[in-house]
């Protein structure tokens, strides 16, 4: 998961600095991920991978579509609002999972988590309230999206551990491409943006996401949930780093509130793991 996130966290940066459309960025992205990982499953399993595929069955199928949206989504946030706002919403993403996984999954949710779930979305709430004058509130929403989708494909990896989610992954590209192919120029793409997408659909989105579908199987939530945080602090990094966008302080701000939020409650679940009681999400 450590790996993952540190090939992931150049992934708002890359998307700052393409300069083709949204819908292009998007098409290629998603065709050169799903190219990547059939590619490398091909190569795992050879003539057994379309039984591979399908094994996935319909819980496959939903979470490919999931993965695809936000991917849709993620993009388009970090096109109209700030990095940093976008990476601290998606950051919720274990508070959206508690909520969805009790709701279906019924397990049972520790009250730390219920009080994690308040205190996160009042740095939700900070972040959106710096938005509103800026006029970034539509890129808000769209990460706020990304973040609802992204635990929904959490909940479904969780209920289905026996299967591999990776043919989802190839899925989710294929959507992605299908979905913004009649709103793209795909052949118009330049050759400096055209190596910064070729470097995002075989490195930067397809090793993580592969990767992703695997850790909630082997580690408890609350260490996926605190390793994931490390996105929020690399991602705005890199882009300040190279093009010097900074955050703004309503974003610092709820950024402060939902991260510490997050770690204090990993944190008490592995207490909770350490004193010999097991709960569904500790």
């Amino acid at each position: 998961m450590v790996s993952a996130v540190l090939i992931l966290s150049p992934d708002a940066l890359l998307i700052s600095l393409v300069t083709t459309d949204p819908w292009t960025l998007v098409f290629w992205r998603g065709l050169m991920t799903s190219c990547t990982l059939a590619g490398a499953m091909v190569f795992a399993h050879g003539k057994k991978v379309f039984g591979v595929a399908l094994r996935m069955g319909s819980a496959g199928v939903m979470s490919g579509t999931f993965f695809g949206v936000s991917t849709v989504s993620f993009v388009m946030s970090v096109r109209l609002t700030s990095a940093a706002n976008t990476l601290v919403i998606v950051a919720s993403t274990p508070l959206f999972a508690a909520i969805l996984t009790r709701a279906f999954l019924s397990e049972r949710i520790p009250v730390r988590t219920w009080a994690a779930v308040v205190a996160g979305f009042s740095g939700i709430a900070l972040v959106f309230g710096g938005s509103l004058s800026a006029g970034s509130l539509l890129g808000d929403l769209l990460a706020l999206v990304t973040a609802v989708l992204m635990a929904a494909n959490f909940v479904i990896i969780r209920s289905h551990r026996e299967v591999s989610m990776i043919p989802a992954v190839v899925l989710s590209g294929i959507l992605t491409s299908l979905m913004t192919a009649f709103m793209t120029a795909p052949f118009s793409v330049g050759p400096s943006d055209f190596m910064l997408l070729t470097v995002m659909g075989s490195i930067v989105m397809p090793i993580p996401l592969a990767l992703m579908t695997v850790a909630p199987k082997l580690i408890p939530a609350a260490e996926v949930s605190l390793i994931m945080l490390l996105e929020t602090f690399l991602g705005p990094f890199w882009v300040w780093l190279v093009i010097g966008q900074r955050p703004a302080v309503a974003t610092v701000l709820g950024g402060g509130v939902l991260v510490g939020t997050l770690i204090l409650h990993a944190l008490a679940g592995r207490r909770t793991r350490s004193a010999g009681v097991i709960t569904p999400l500790a």
